[in-house]
């Protein structure tokens, strides 16, 4: 069941994010993600509209939107590849008329999930945080 976050669930998201960044990101030293926890806790989460995948009473998937920006869709590592992140992400594009989202280049699977799902790059851009380049995508219902 997807359901608007709560602030007990806080402890369990930052968890499935700071896992699947890790998993996901293998070109970055995990220290980089180990170290944006609390602006995760202090920053991101509270600025961001954020909805939870709940399963027998434990999060299995989040994703966060800032205003029409698709700012985080994550899900535990354990449960990849079940189709909890294309529900997300219905449920996301459900929400909006059109979504933005920036992806790593070298996240091949991300980009390939989101192409899938209908998301067209308009340009690259290179994070300033990692110096890796960034494709910039958009859906549009």
């Amino acid at each position: 069941m997807i359901r608007k976050f709560k602030q007990t669930d806080l402890d369990q998201v930052l968890a499935i994010w700071l896992t699947a960044s890790i998993e996901a990101h293998s070109f970055i030293e995990p220290e980089f993600w180990e170290a944006k926890v609390s602006d995760m806790r202090d920053v991101y989460i509270p600025a961001s509209e954020t909805f939870v995948w709940e399963h027998e009473d434990k999060i299995a998937g989040f994703y966060s939107l800032c205003g029409d920006t698709l700012a985080a869709i994550f899900v535990d590592i354990a449960l990849q590849g079940k189709g909890l992140g294309t529900a997300l992400l219905d449920d996301a594009r459900s929400r909006r008329d059109s979504l933005q989202l920036s992806v790593y280049k070298e996240n091949v699977s991300s980009l390939k999930f989101y192409e899938k799902y209908g998301f067209t790059s308009l340009g690259e851009q290179v994070d300033e945080h990692t110096g890796h380049i960034e494709l910039i995508m958009r859906y549009d219902s």
